[in-house]
């Protein structure tokens, strides 16, 4: 059955990435892939021989003698815990989401399209990539993409030039999250399983995460793609509101807010997203003077208002068809996950190669084994394979491994558009072709992962 399983999930992991040649949107096999995934887990279940327990990081001991009523419950709350932590993303996303059209409800992106002076496409490719880098650790890789690529779609008229630039964008963002505790969710796992700490993460990648960034940004600028003046959006004719600036800053403010609200209250990131929407919508509902109706909805008052109501307007333009797909991947790789499978993968890189490379202090862990893995995370989700890695390694609080995972991790999935939170929510804004980004950025992502390497295993030294 397992076999099975895996048949499944490749098929449909074929079906995303052939989406243009067979003509079929990538949301629909990542849902049909994901519900047949979890339906040949619950009809096999007797036969399967383990099971991972999600919340331990650890495989369950004694899965094959527990009875079915037991493995049936086990099953049900493995669902449910992944059910919620992928709701956790999409709330989180659906928030983003919601306060960047806000901003765009307001014409707000305007006021940053005022402060770019330029028309060089090669200067506009580096002010985007540093703050893809900046913002990235601050409000996370996910956030980041997401409000750099709607600022993109503001500027930059010609999609197949703005393809270009979200590729960078994924690549810098992606580096950006590796280095701060809150930028990426794998580096925030192995934050919160208190494997390294907020000053030794710094130490360790910022460095790394900039060459990785850098590196890749400057060989694009000797690209065709990057050559010459950019044709710059032009405006739509209607007027500027008088409430762009402030929105902005408010919108962007409040998006920054949500780390300071997890650090402070310790609770997830989506509750400080929903505040921080809250907060956005109140403001809009003042600035675009619309009334607030509580009638029924096919009432025509809040019909009126809906045309109106800058929040209902901003839920209407949000890609819904990205968060289905993003739905759909996760959960289909949480029932790999559920399985063992990604465990058992990750086990299997430390048994098969761990005498090459240079050896680790006191885990007999290759760097290869670790590069590995970050290559693992481009093909399949970061977040099992560091989930594996905490169950499978022993080493220290801040051991040079965590962060090499840490780095390795987070980068390693800008090889692949669906290799990374980001990636997925880029190729849905941008409806970014798998095979494109794989002739066109993988490789400039990759030399990016390989300097970045280097750079780290000669500076892990000094800490």
């Amino acid at each position: 059955m397992e076999a099975a399983i895996i048949l499944v999930f490749v098929m449909g992991y074929l079906a995303i990435t052939l989406e243009h040649s067979i003509k079929i949107d990538k949301l629909i096999p990542a849902l049909v892939m994901m519900a047949i995934c979890w339906a040949l887990i619950a009809l096999g279940l007797e036969s399967f021989p383990q099971w991972f327990d999600s919340g331990k990081h650890t495989l369950l001991e004694n899965f094959g003698l527990l009875g079915h009523e037991e493995k049936m419950h086990l099953m049900e709350e493995t669902l449910l815990h992944h059910l919620g932590k992928t709701s956790e993303i999409l709330v989180f996303l659906l928030g983003a989401m919601t306060i960047v059209e806000i901003i765009d409800y307001f014409d707000g992106f305007s006021t940053i399209k005022s402060f770019i002076k330029t028309k060089k496409r090669s200067k506009i490719l580096w002010i985007f990539s540093f703050l893809a880098f900046i913002l990235s650790a601050i409000i996370d890789n996910l956030t980041a993409t997401i409000v750099l690529i709607s600022i993109l779609q503001k500027i930059v008229k010609d999609r197949s030039v703005r393809l270009w630039y979200a590729g960078l964008i994924i690549i810098a963002a992606n580096a950006g999250g590796a280095w701060s505790p809150i930028g990426d969710v794998t580096t925030t796992m192995l934050w919160i399983g208190k494997k390294v700490t907020t000053g030794h993460l710094i130490g360790y990648l910022l460095v790394p995460s900039f060459l990785c960034m850098a590196v890749p940004a400057f060989i694009a600028t000797f690209l065709p793609a990057f050559k010459g003046d950019l044709e710059l959006q032009e405006d739509n004719g209607k007027p500027k509101s008088r409430f762009s600036s402030t929105m902005l800053y408010l919108g962007l403010g409040a998006i920054v807010f949500v780390p300071i609200f997890k650090m402070v209250t310790h609770l997830p990131p989506y509750v400080g997203m929903m505040l921080s929407l809250g907060v956005v919508a109140i403001f809009a509902e003042i600035y675009s003077s619309s009334k607030f109706s509580m009638t029924e909805h096919g009432a025509e008052e809040s019909d009126a208002h809906a045309m109106h109501s800058p929040v209902h307007y901003s839920l209407s333009k949000i890609e819904l068809p990205s968060i289905l797909f993003f739905l759909g991947i996760l959960m289909a790789v949480a029932a790999l996950e559920s399985l063992g499978i990604l465990f058992g993968f990750a086990t299997s890189l430390q048994d098969v190669m761990p005498q090459l490379g240079t050896e680790l202090h006191t885990g007999g862990v290759s760097d290869l084994v670790v590069l590995l893995l970050g290559v693992g995370s481009a093909v399949i989700d970061n977040v099992p394979l560091v989930a594996a890695s905490l169950g499978m390694f022993s080493e220290p609080i801040d051991h040079e491994l965590w962060h090499f995972i840490a780095f390795s991790a987070g980068t390693g999935g800008s090889m692949l558009v669906i290799g990374s939170a980001a990636g997925v929510v880029a190729m849905g804004m941008e409806k970014i072709d798998f095979f494109w980004y794989l002739r066109k950025i993988s490789w400039l992502a990759l030399v990016g992962f390989l300097v970045g390497s280097a750079a780290f295993m000669v500076t892990r030294t000094m800490f």
